[in-house]
């Protein structure tokens, strides 16, 4: 694992979109990822106006929302993201051919390539798909776009281990500047051969420990000492009466004191 800082990282990372993000957990001293599956768009400001100084990234689902559009949903939160300093991750778990892919990022409802600074893929149909989603991020944005692979899941009986999370860091290593990470429980390696792949990990939590759909959780010093850049949190933020802004605050704290042991661990 990495025991640079985000700072220095952020100056030599060949992604634009991880050098960016680097910078942001830096200036706001952030490794948290705010993962907000909620129904309505309402819900949804209210929340990342709530979380937004706290984060360096916000994690959508934007088809769970019933009201989704555009001018009602994407522009207020690009609002946000400017005013808080965050980027936007919309979790689409793209899993098809290179062709189709290209086509379900950069139109449809939701057009997530003309709006996500992020988005990710499974590694299940090959490199094609790396290729598809990077050809319709070029045609469609004018700002860099970057893509995480998910090497390793949270949930209880994940098939991603093994021989296949070893195939996907072998898809991730196709393309140096838009490929920059991974969804993953630990560090992948990948610096021998320059790679400095940025290591996001869902299912951590500092009070629950699991749920009844096969969510586990681990705690913050636990990903992080095992290589995890930002802590990945989402019920834990305001579910069950919790109040996000407490939350938000508590979880910042914890994951950036889990990063500065770590880099204080050499």
């Amino acid at each position: 694992m990495s025991t640079l800082t985000y700072e220095e990282r952020a100056k030599n990372h060949a992604s634009p979109v991880a050098s960016k993000l680097l910078t942001i957990m830096f200036e706001k001293q952030t490794n948290l990822c705010a993962s907000l599956d909620v129904r309505t768009t309402e819900e949804l400001l209210r929340l990342v106006d709530i979380l937004g100084p706290y984060i360096c990234l916000l994690k959508t689902h934007v088809d769970i929302l019933s009201d989704f559009s555009m001018e009602g949903t994407v522009i207020p939160l690009k609002q946000m993201a400017l005013k808080y300093n965050f980027l936007i991750f919309e979790d689409r778990k793209f899993a098809d051919i290179g062709n189709t892919v290209k086509l379900q990022y950069a139109s449809g409802v939701y057009k997530i390539a003309e709006w996500a600074d992020i988005t990710n893929a499974h590694g299940i149909t090959g490199p094609g798909i790396v290729a598809g989603l990077k050809e319709a991020a070029m045609e469609v944005s004018n700002e860099p776009r970057g893509l995480l692979m998910l090497a390793e899941l949270s949930s209880k009986g994940s098939l991603a281990h093994g021989e296949y999370t070893r195939g996907t860091v072998e898809i991730a290593q196709t393309d140096k500047e838009f490929v920059f990470g991974f969804i993953a429980q630990r560090d992948m390696g990948g610096r021998t051969e320059g790679f400095d792949w940025l290591i996001m990990t869902p299912g951590v939590g500092l009070d629950d420990k699991g749920d009844a759909l096969g969510q586990q959780y681990r705690t913050v010093e636990d990903v992080v000492s095992t290589g995890s850049d930002i802590i990945i949190v989402g019920r834990g933020l305001f579910a069950k009466g919790r109040d996000p802004k407490v939350e938000g605050e508590r979880y910042r704290k914890a994951g950036w004191d889990a990063y500065l042991k770590r880099c204080q661990s050499t």
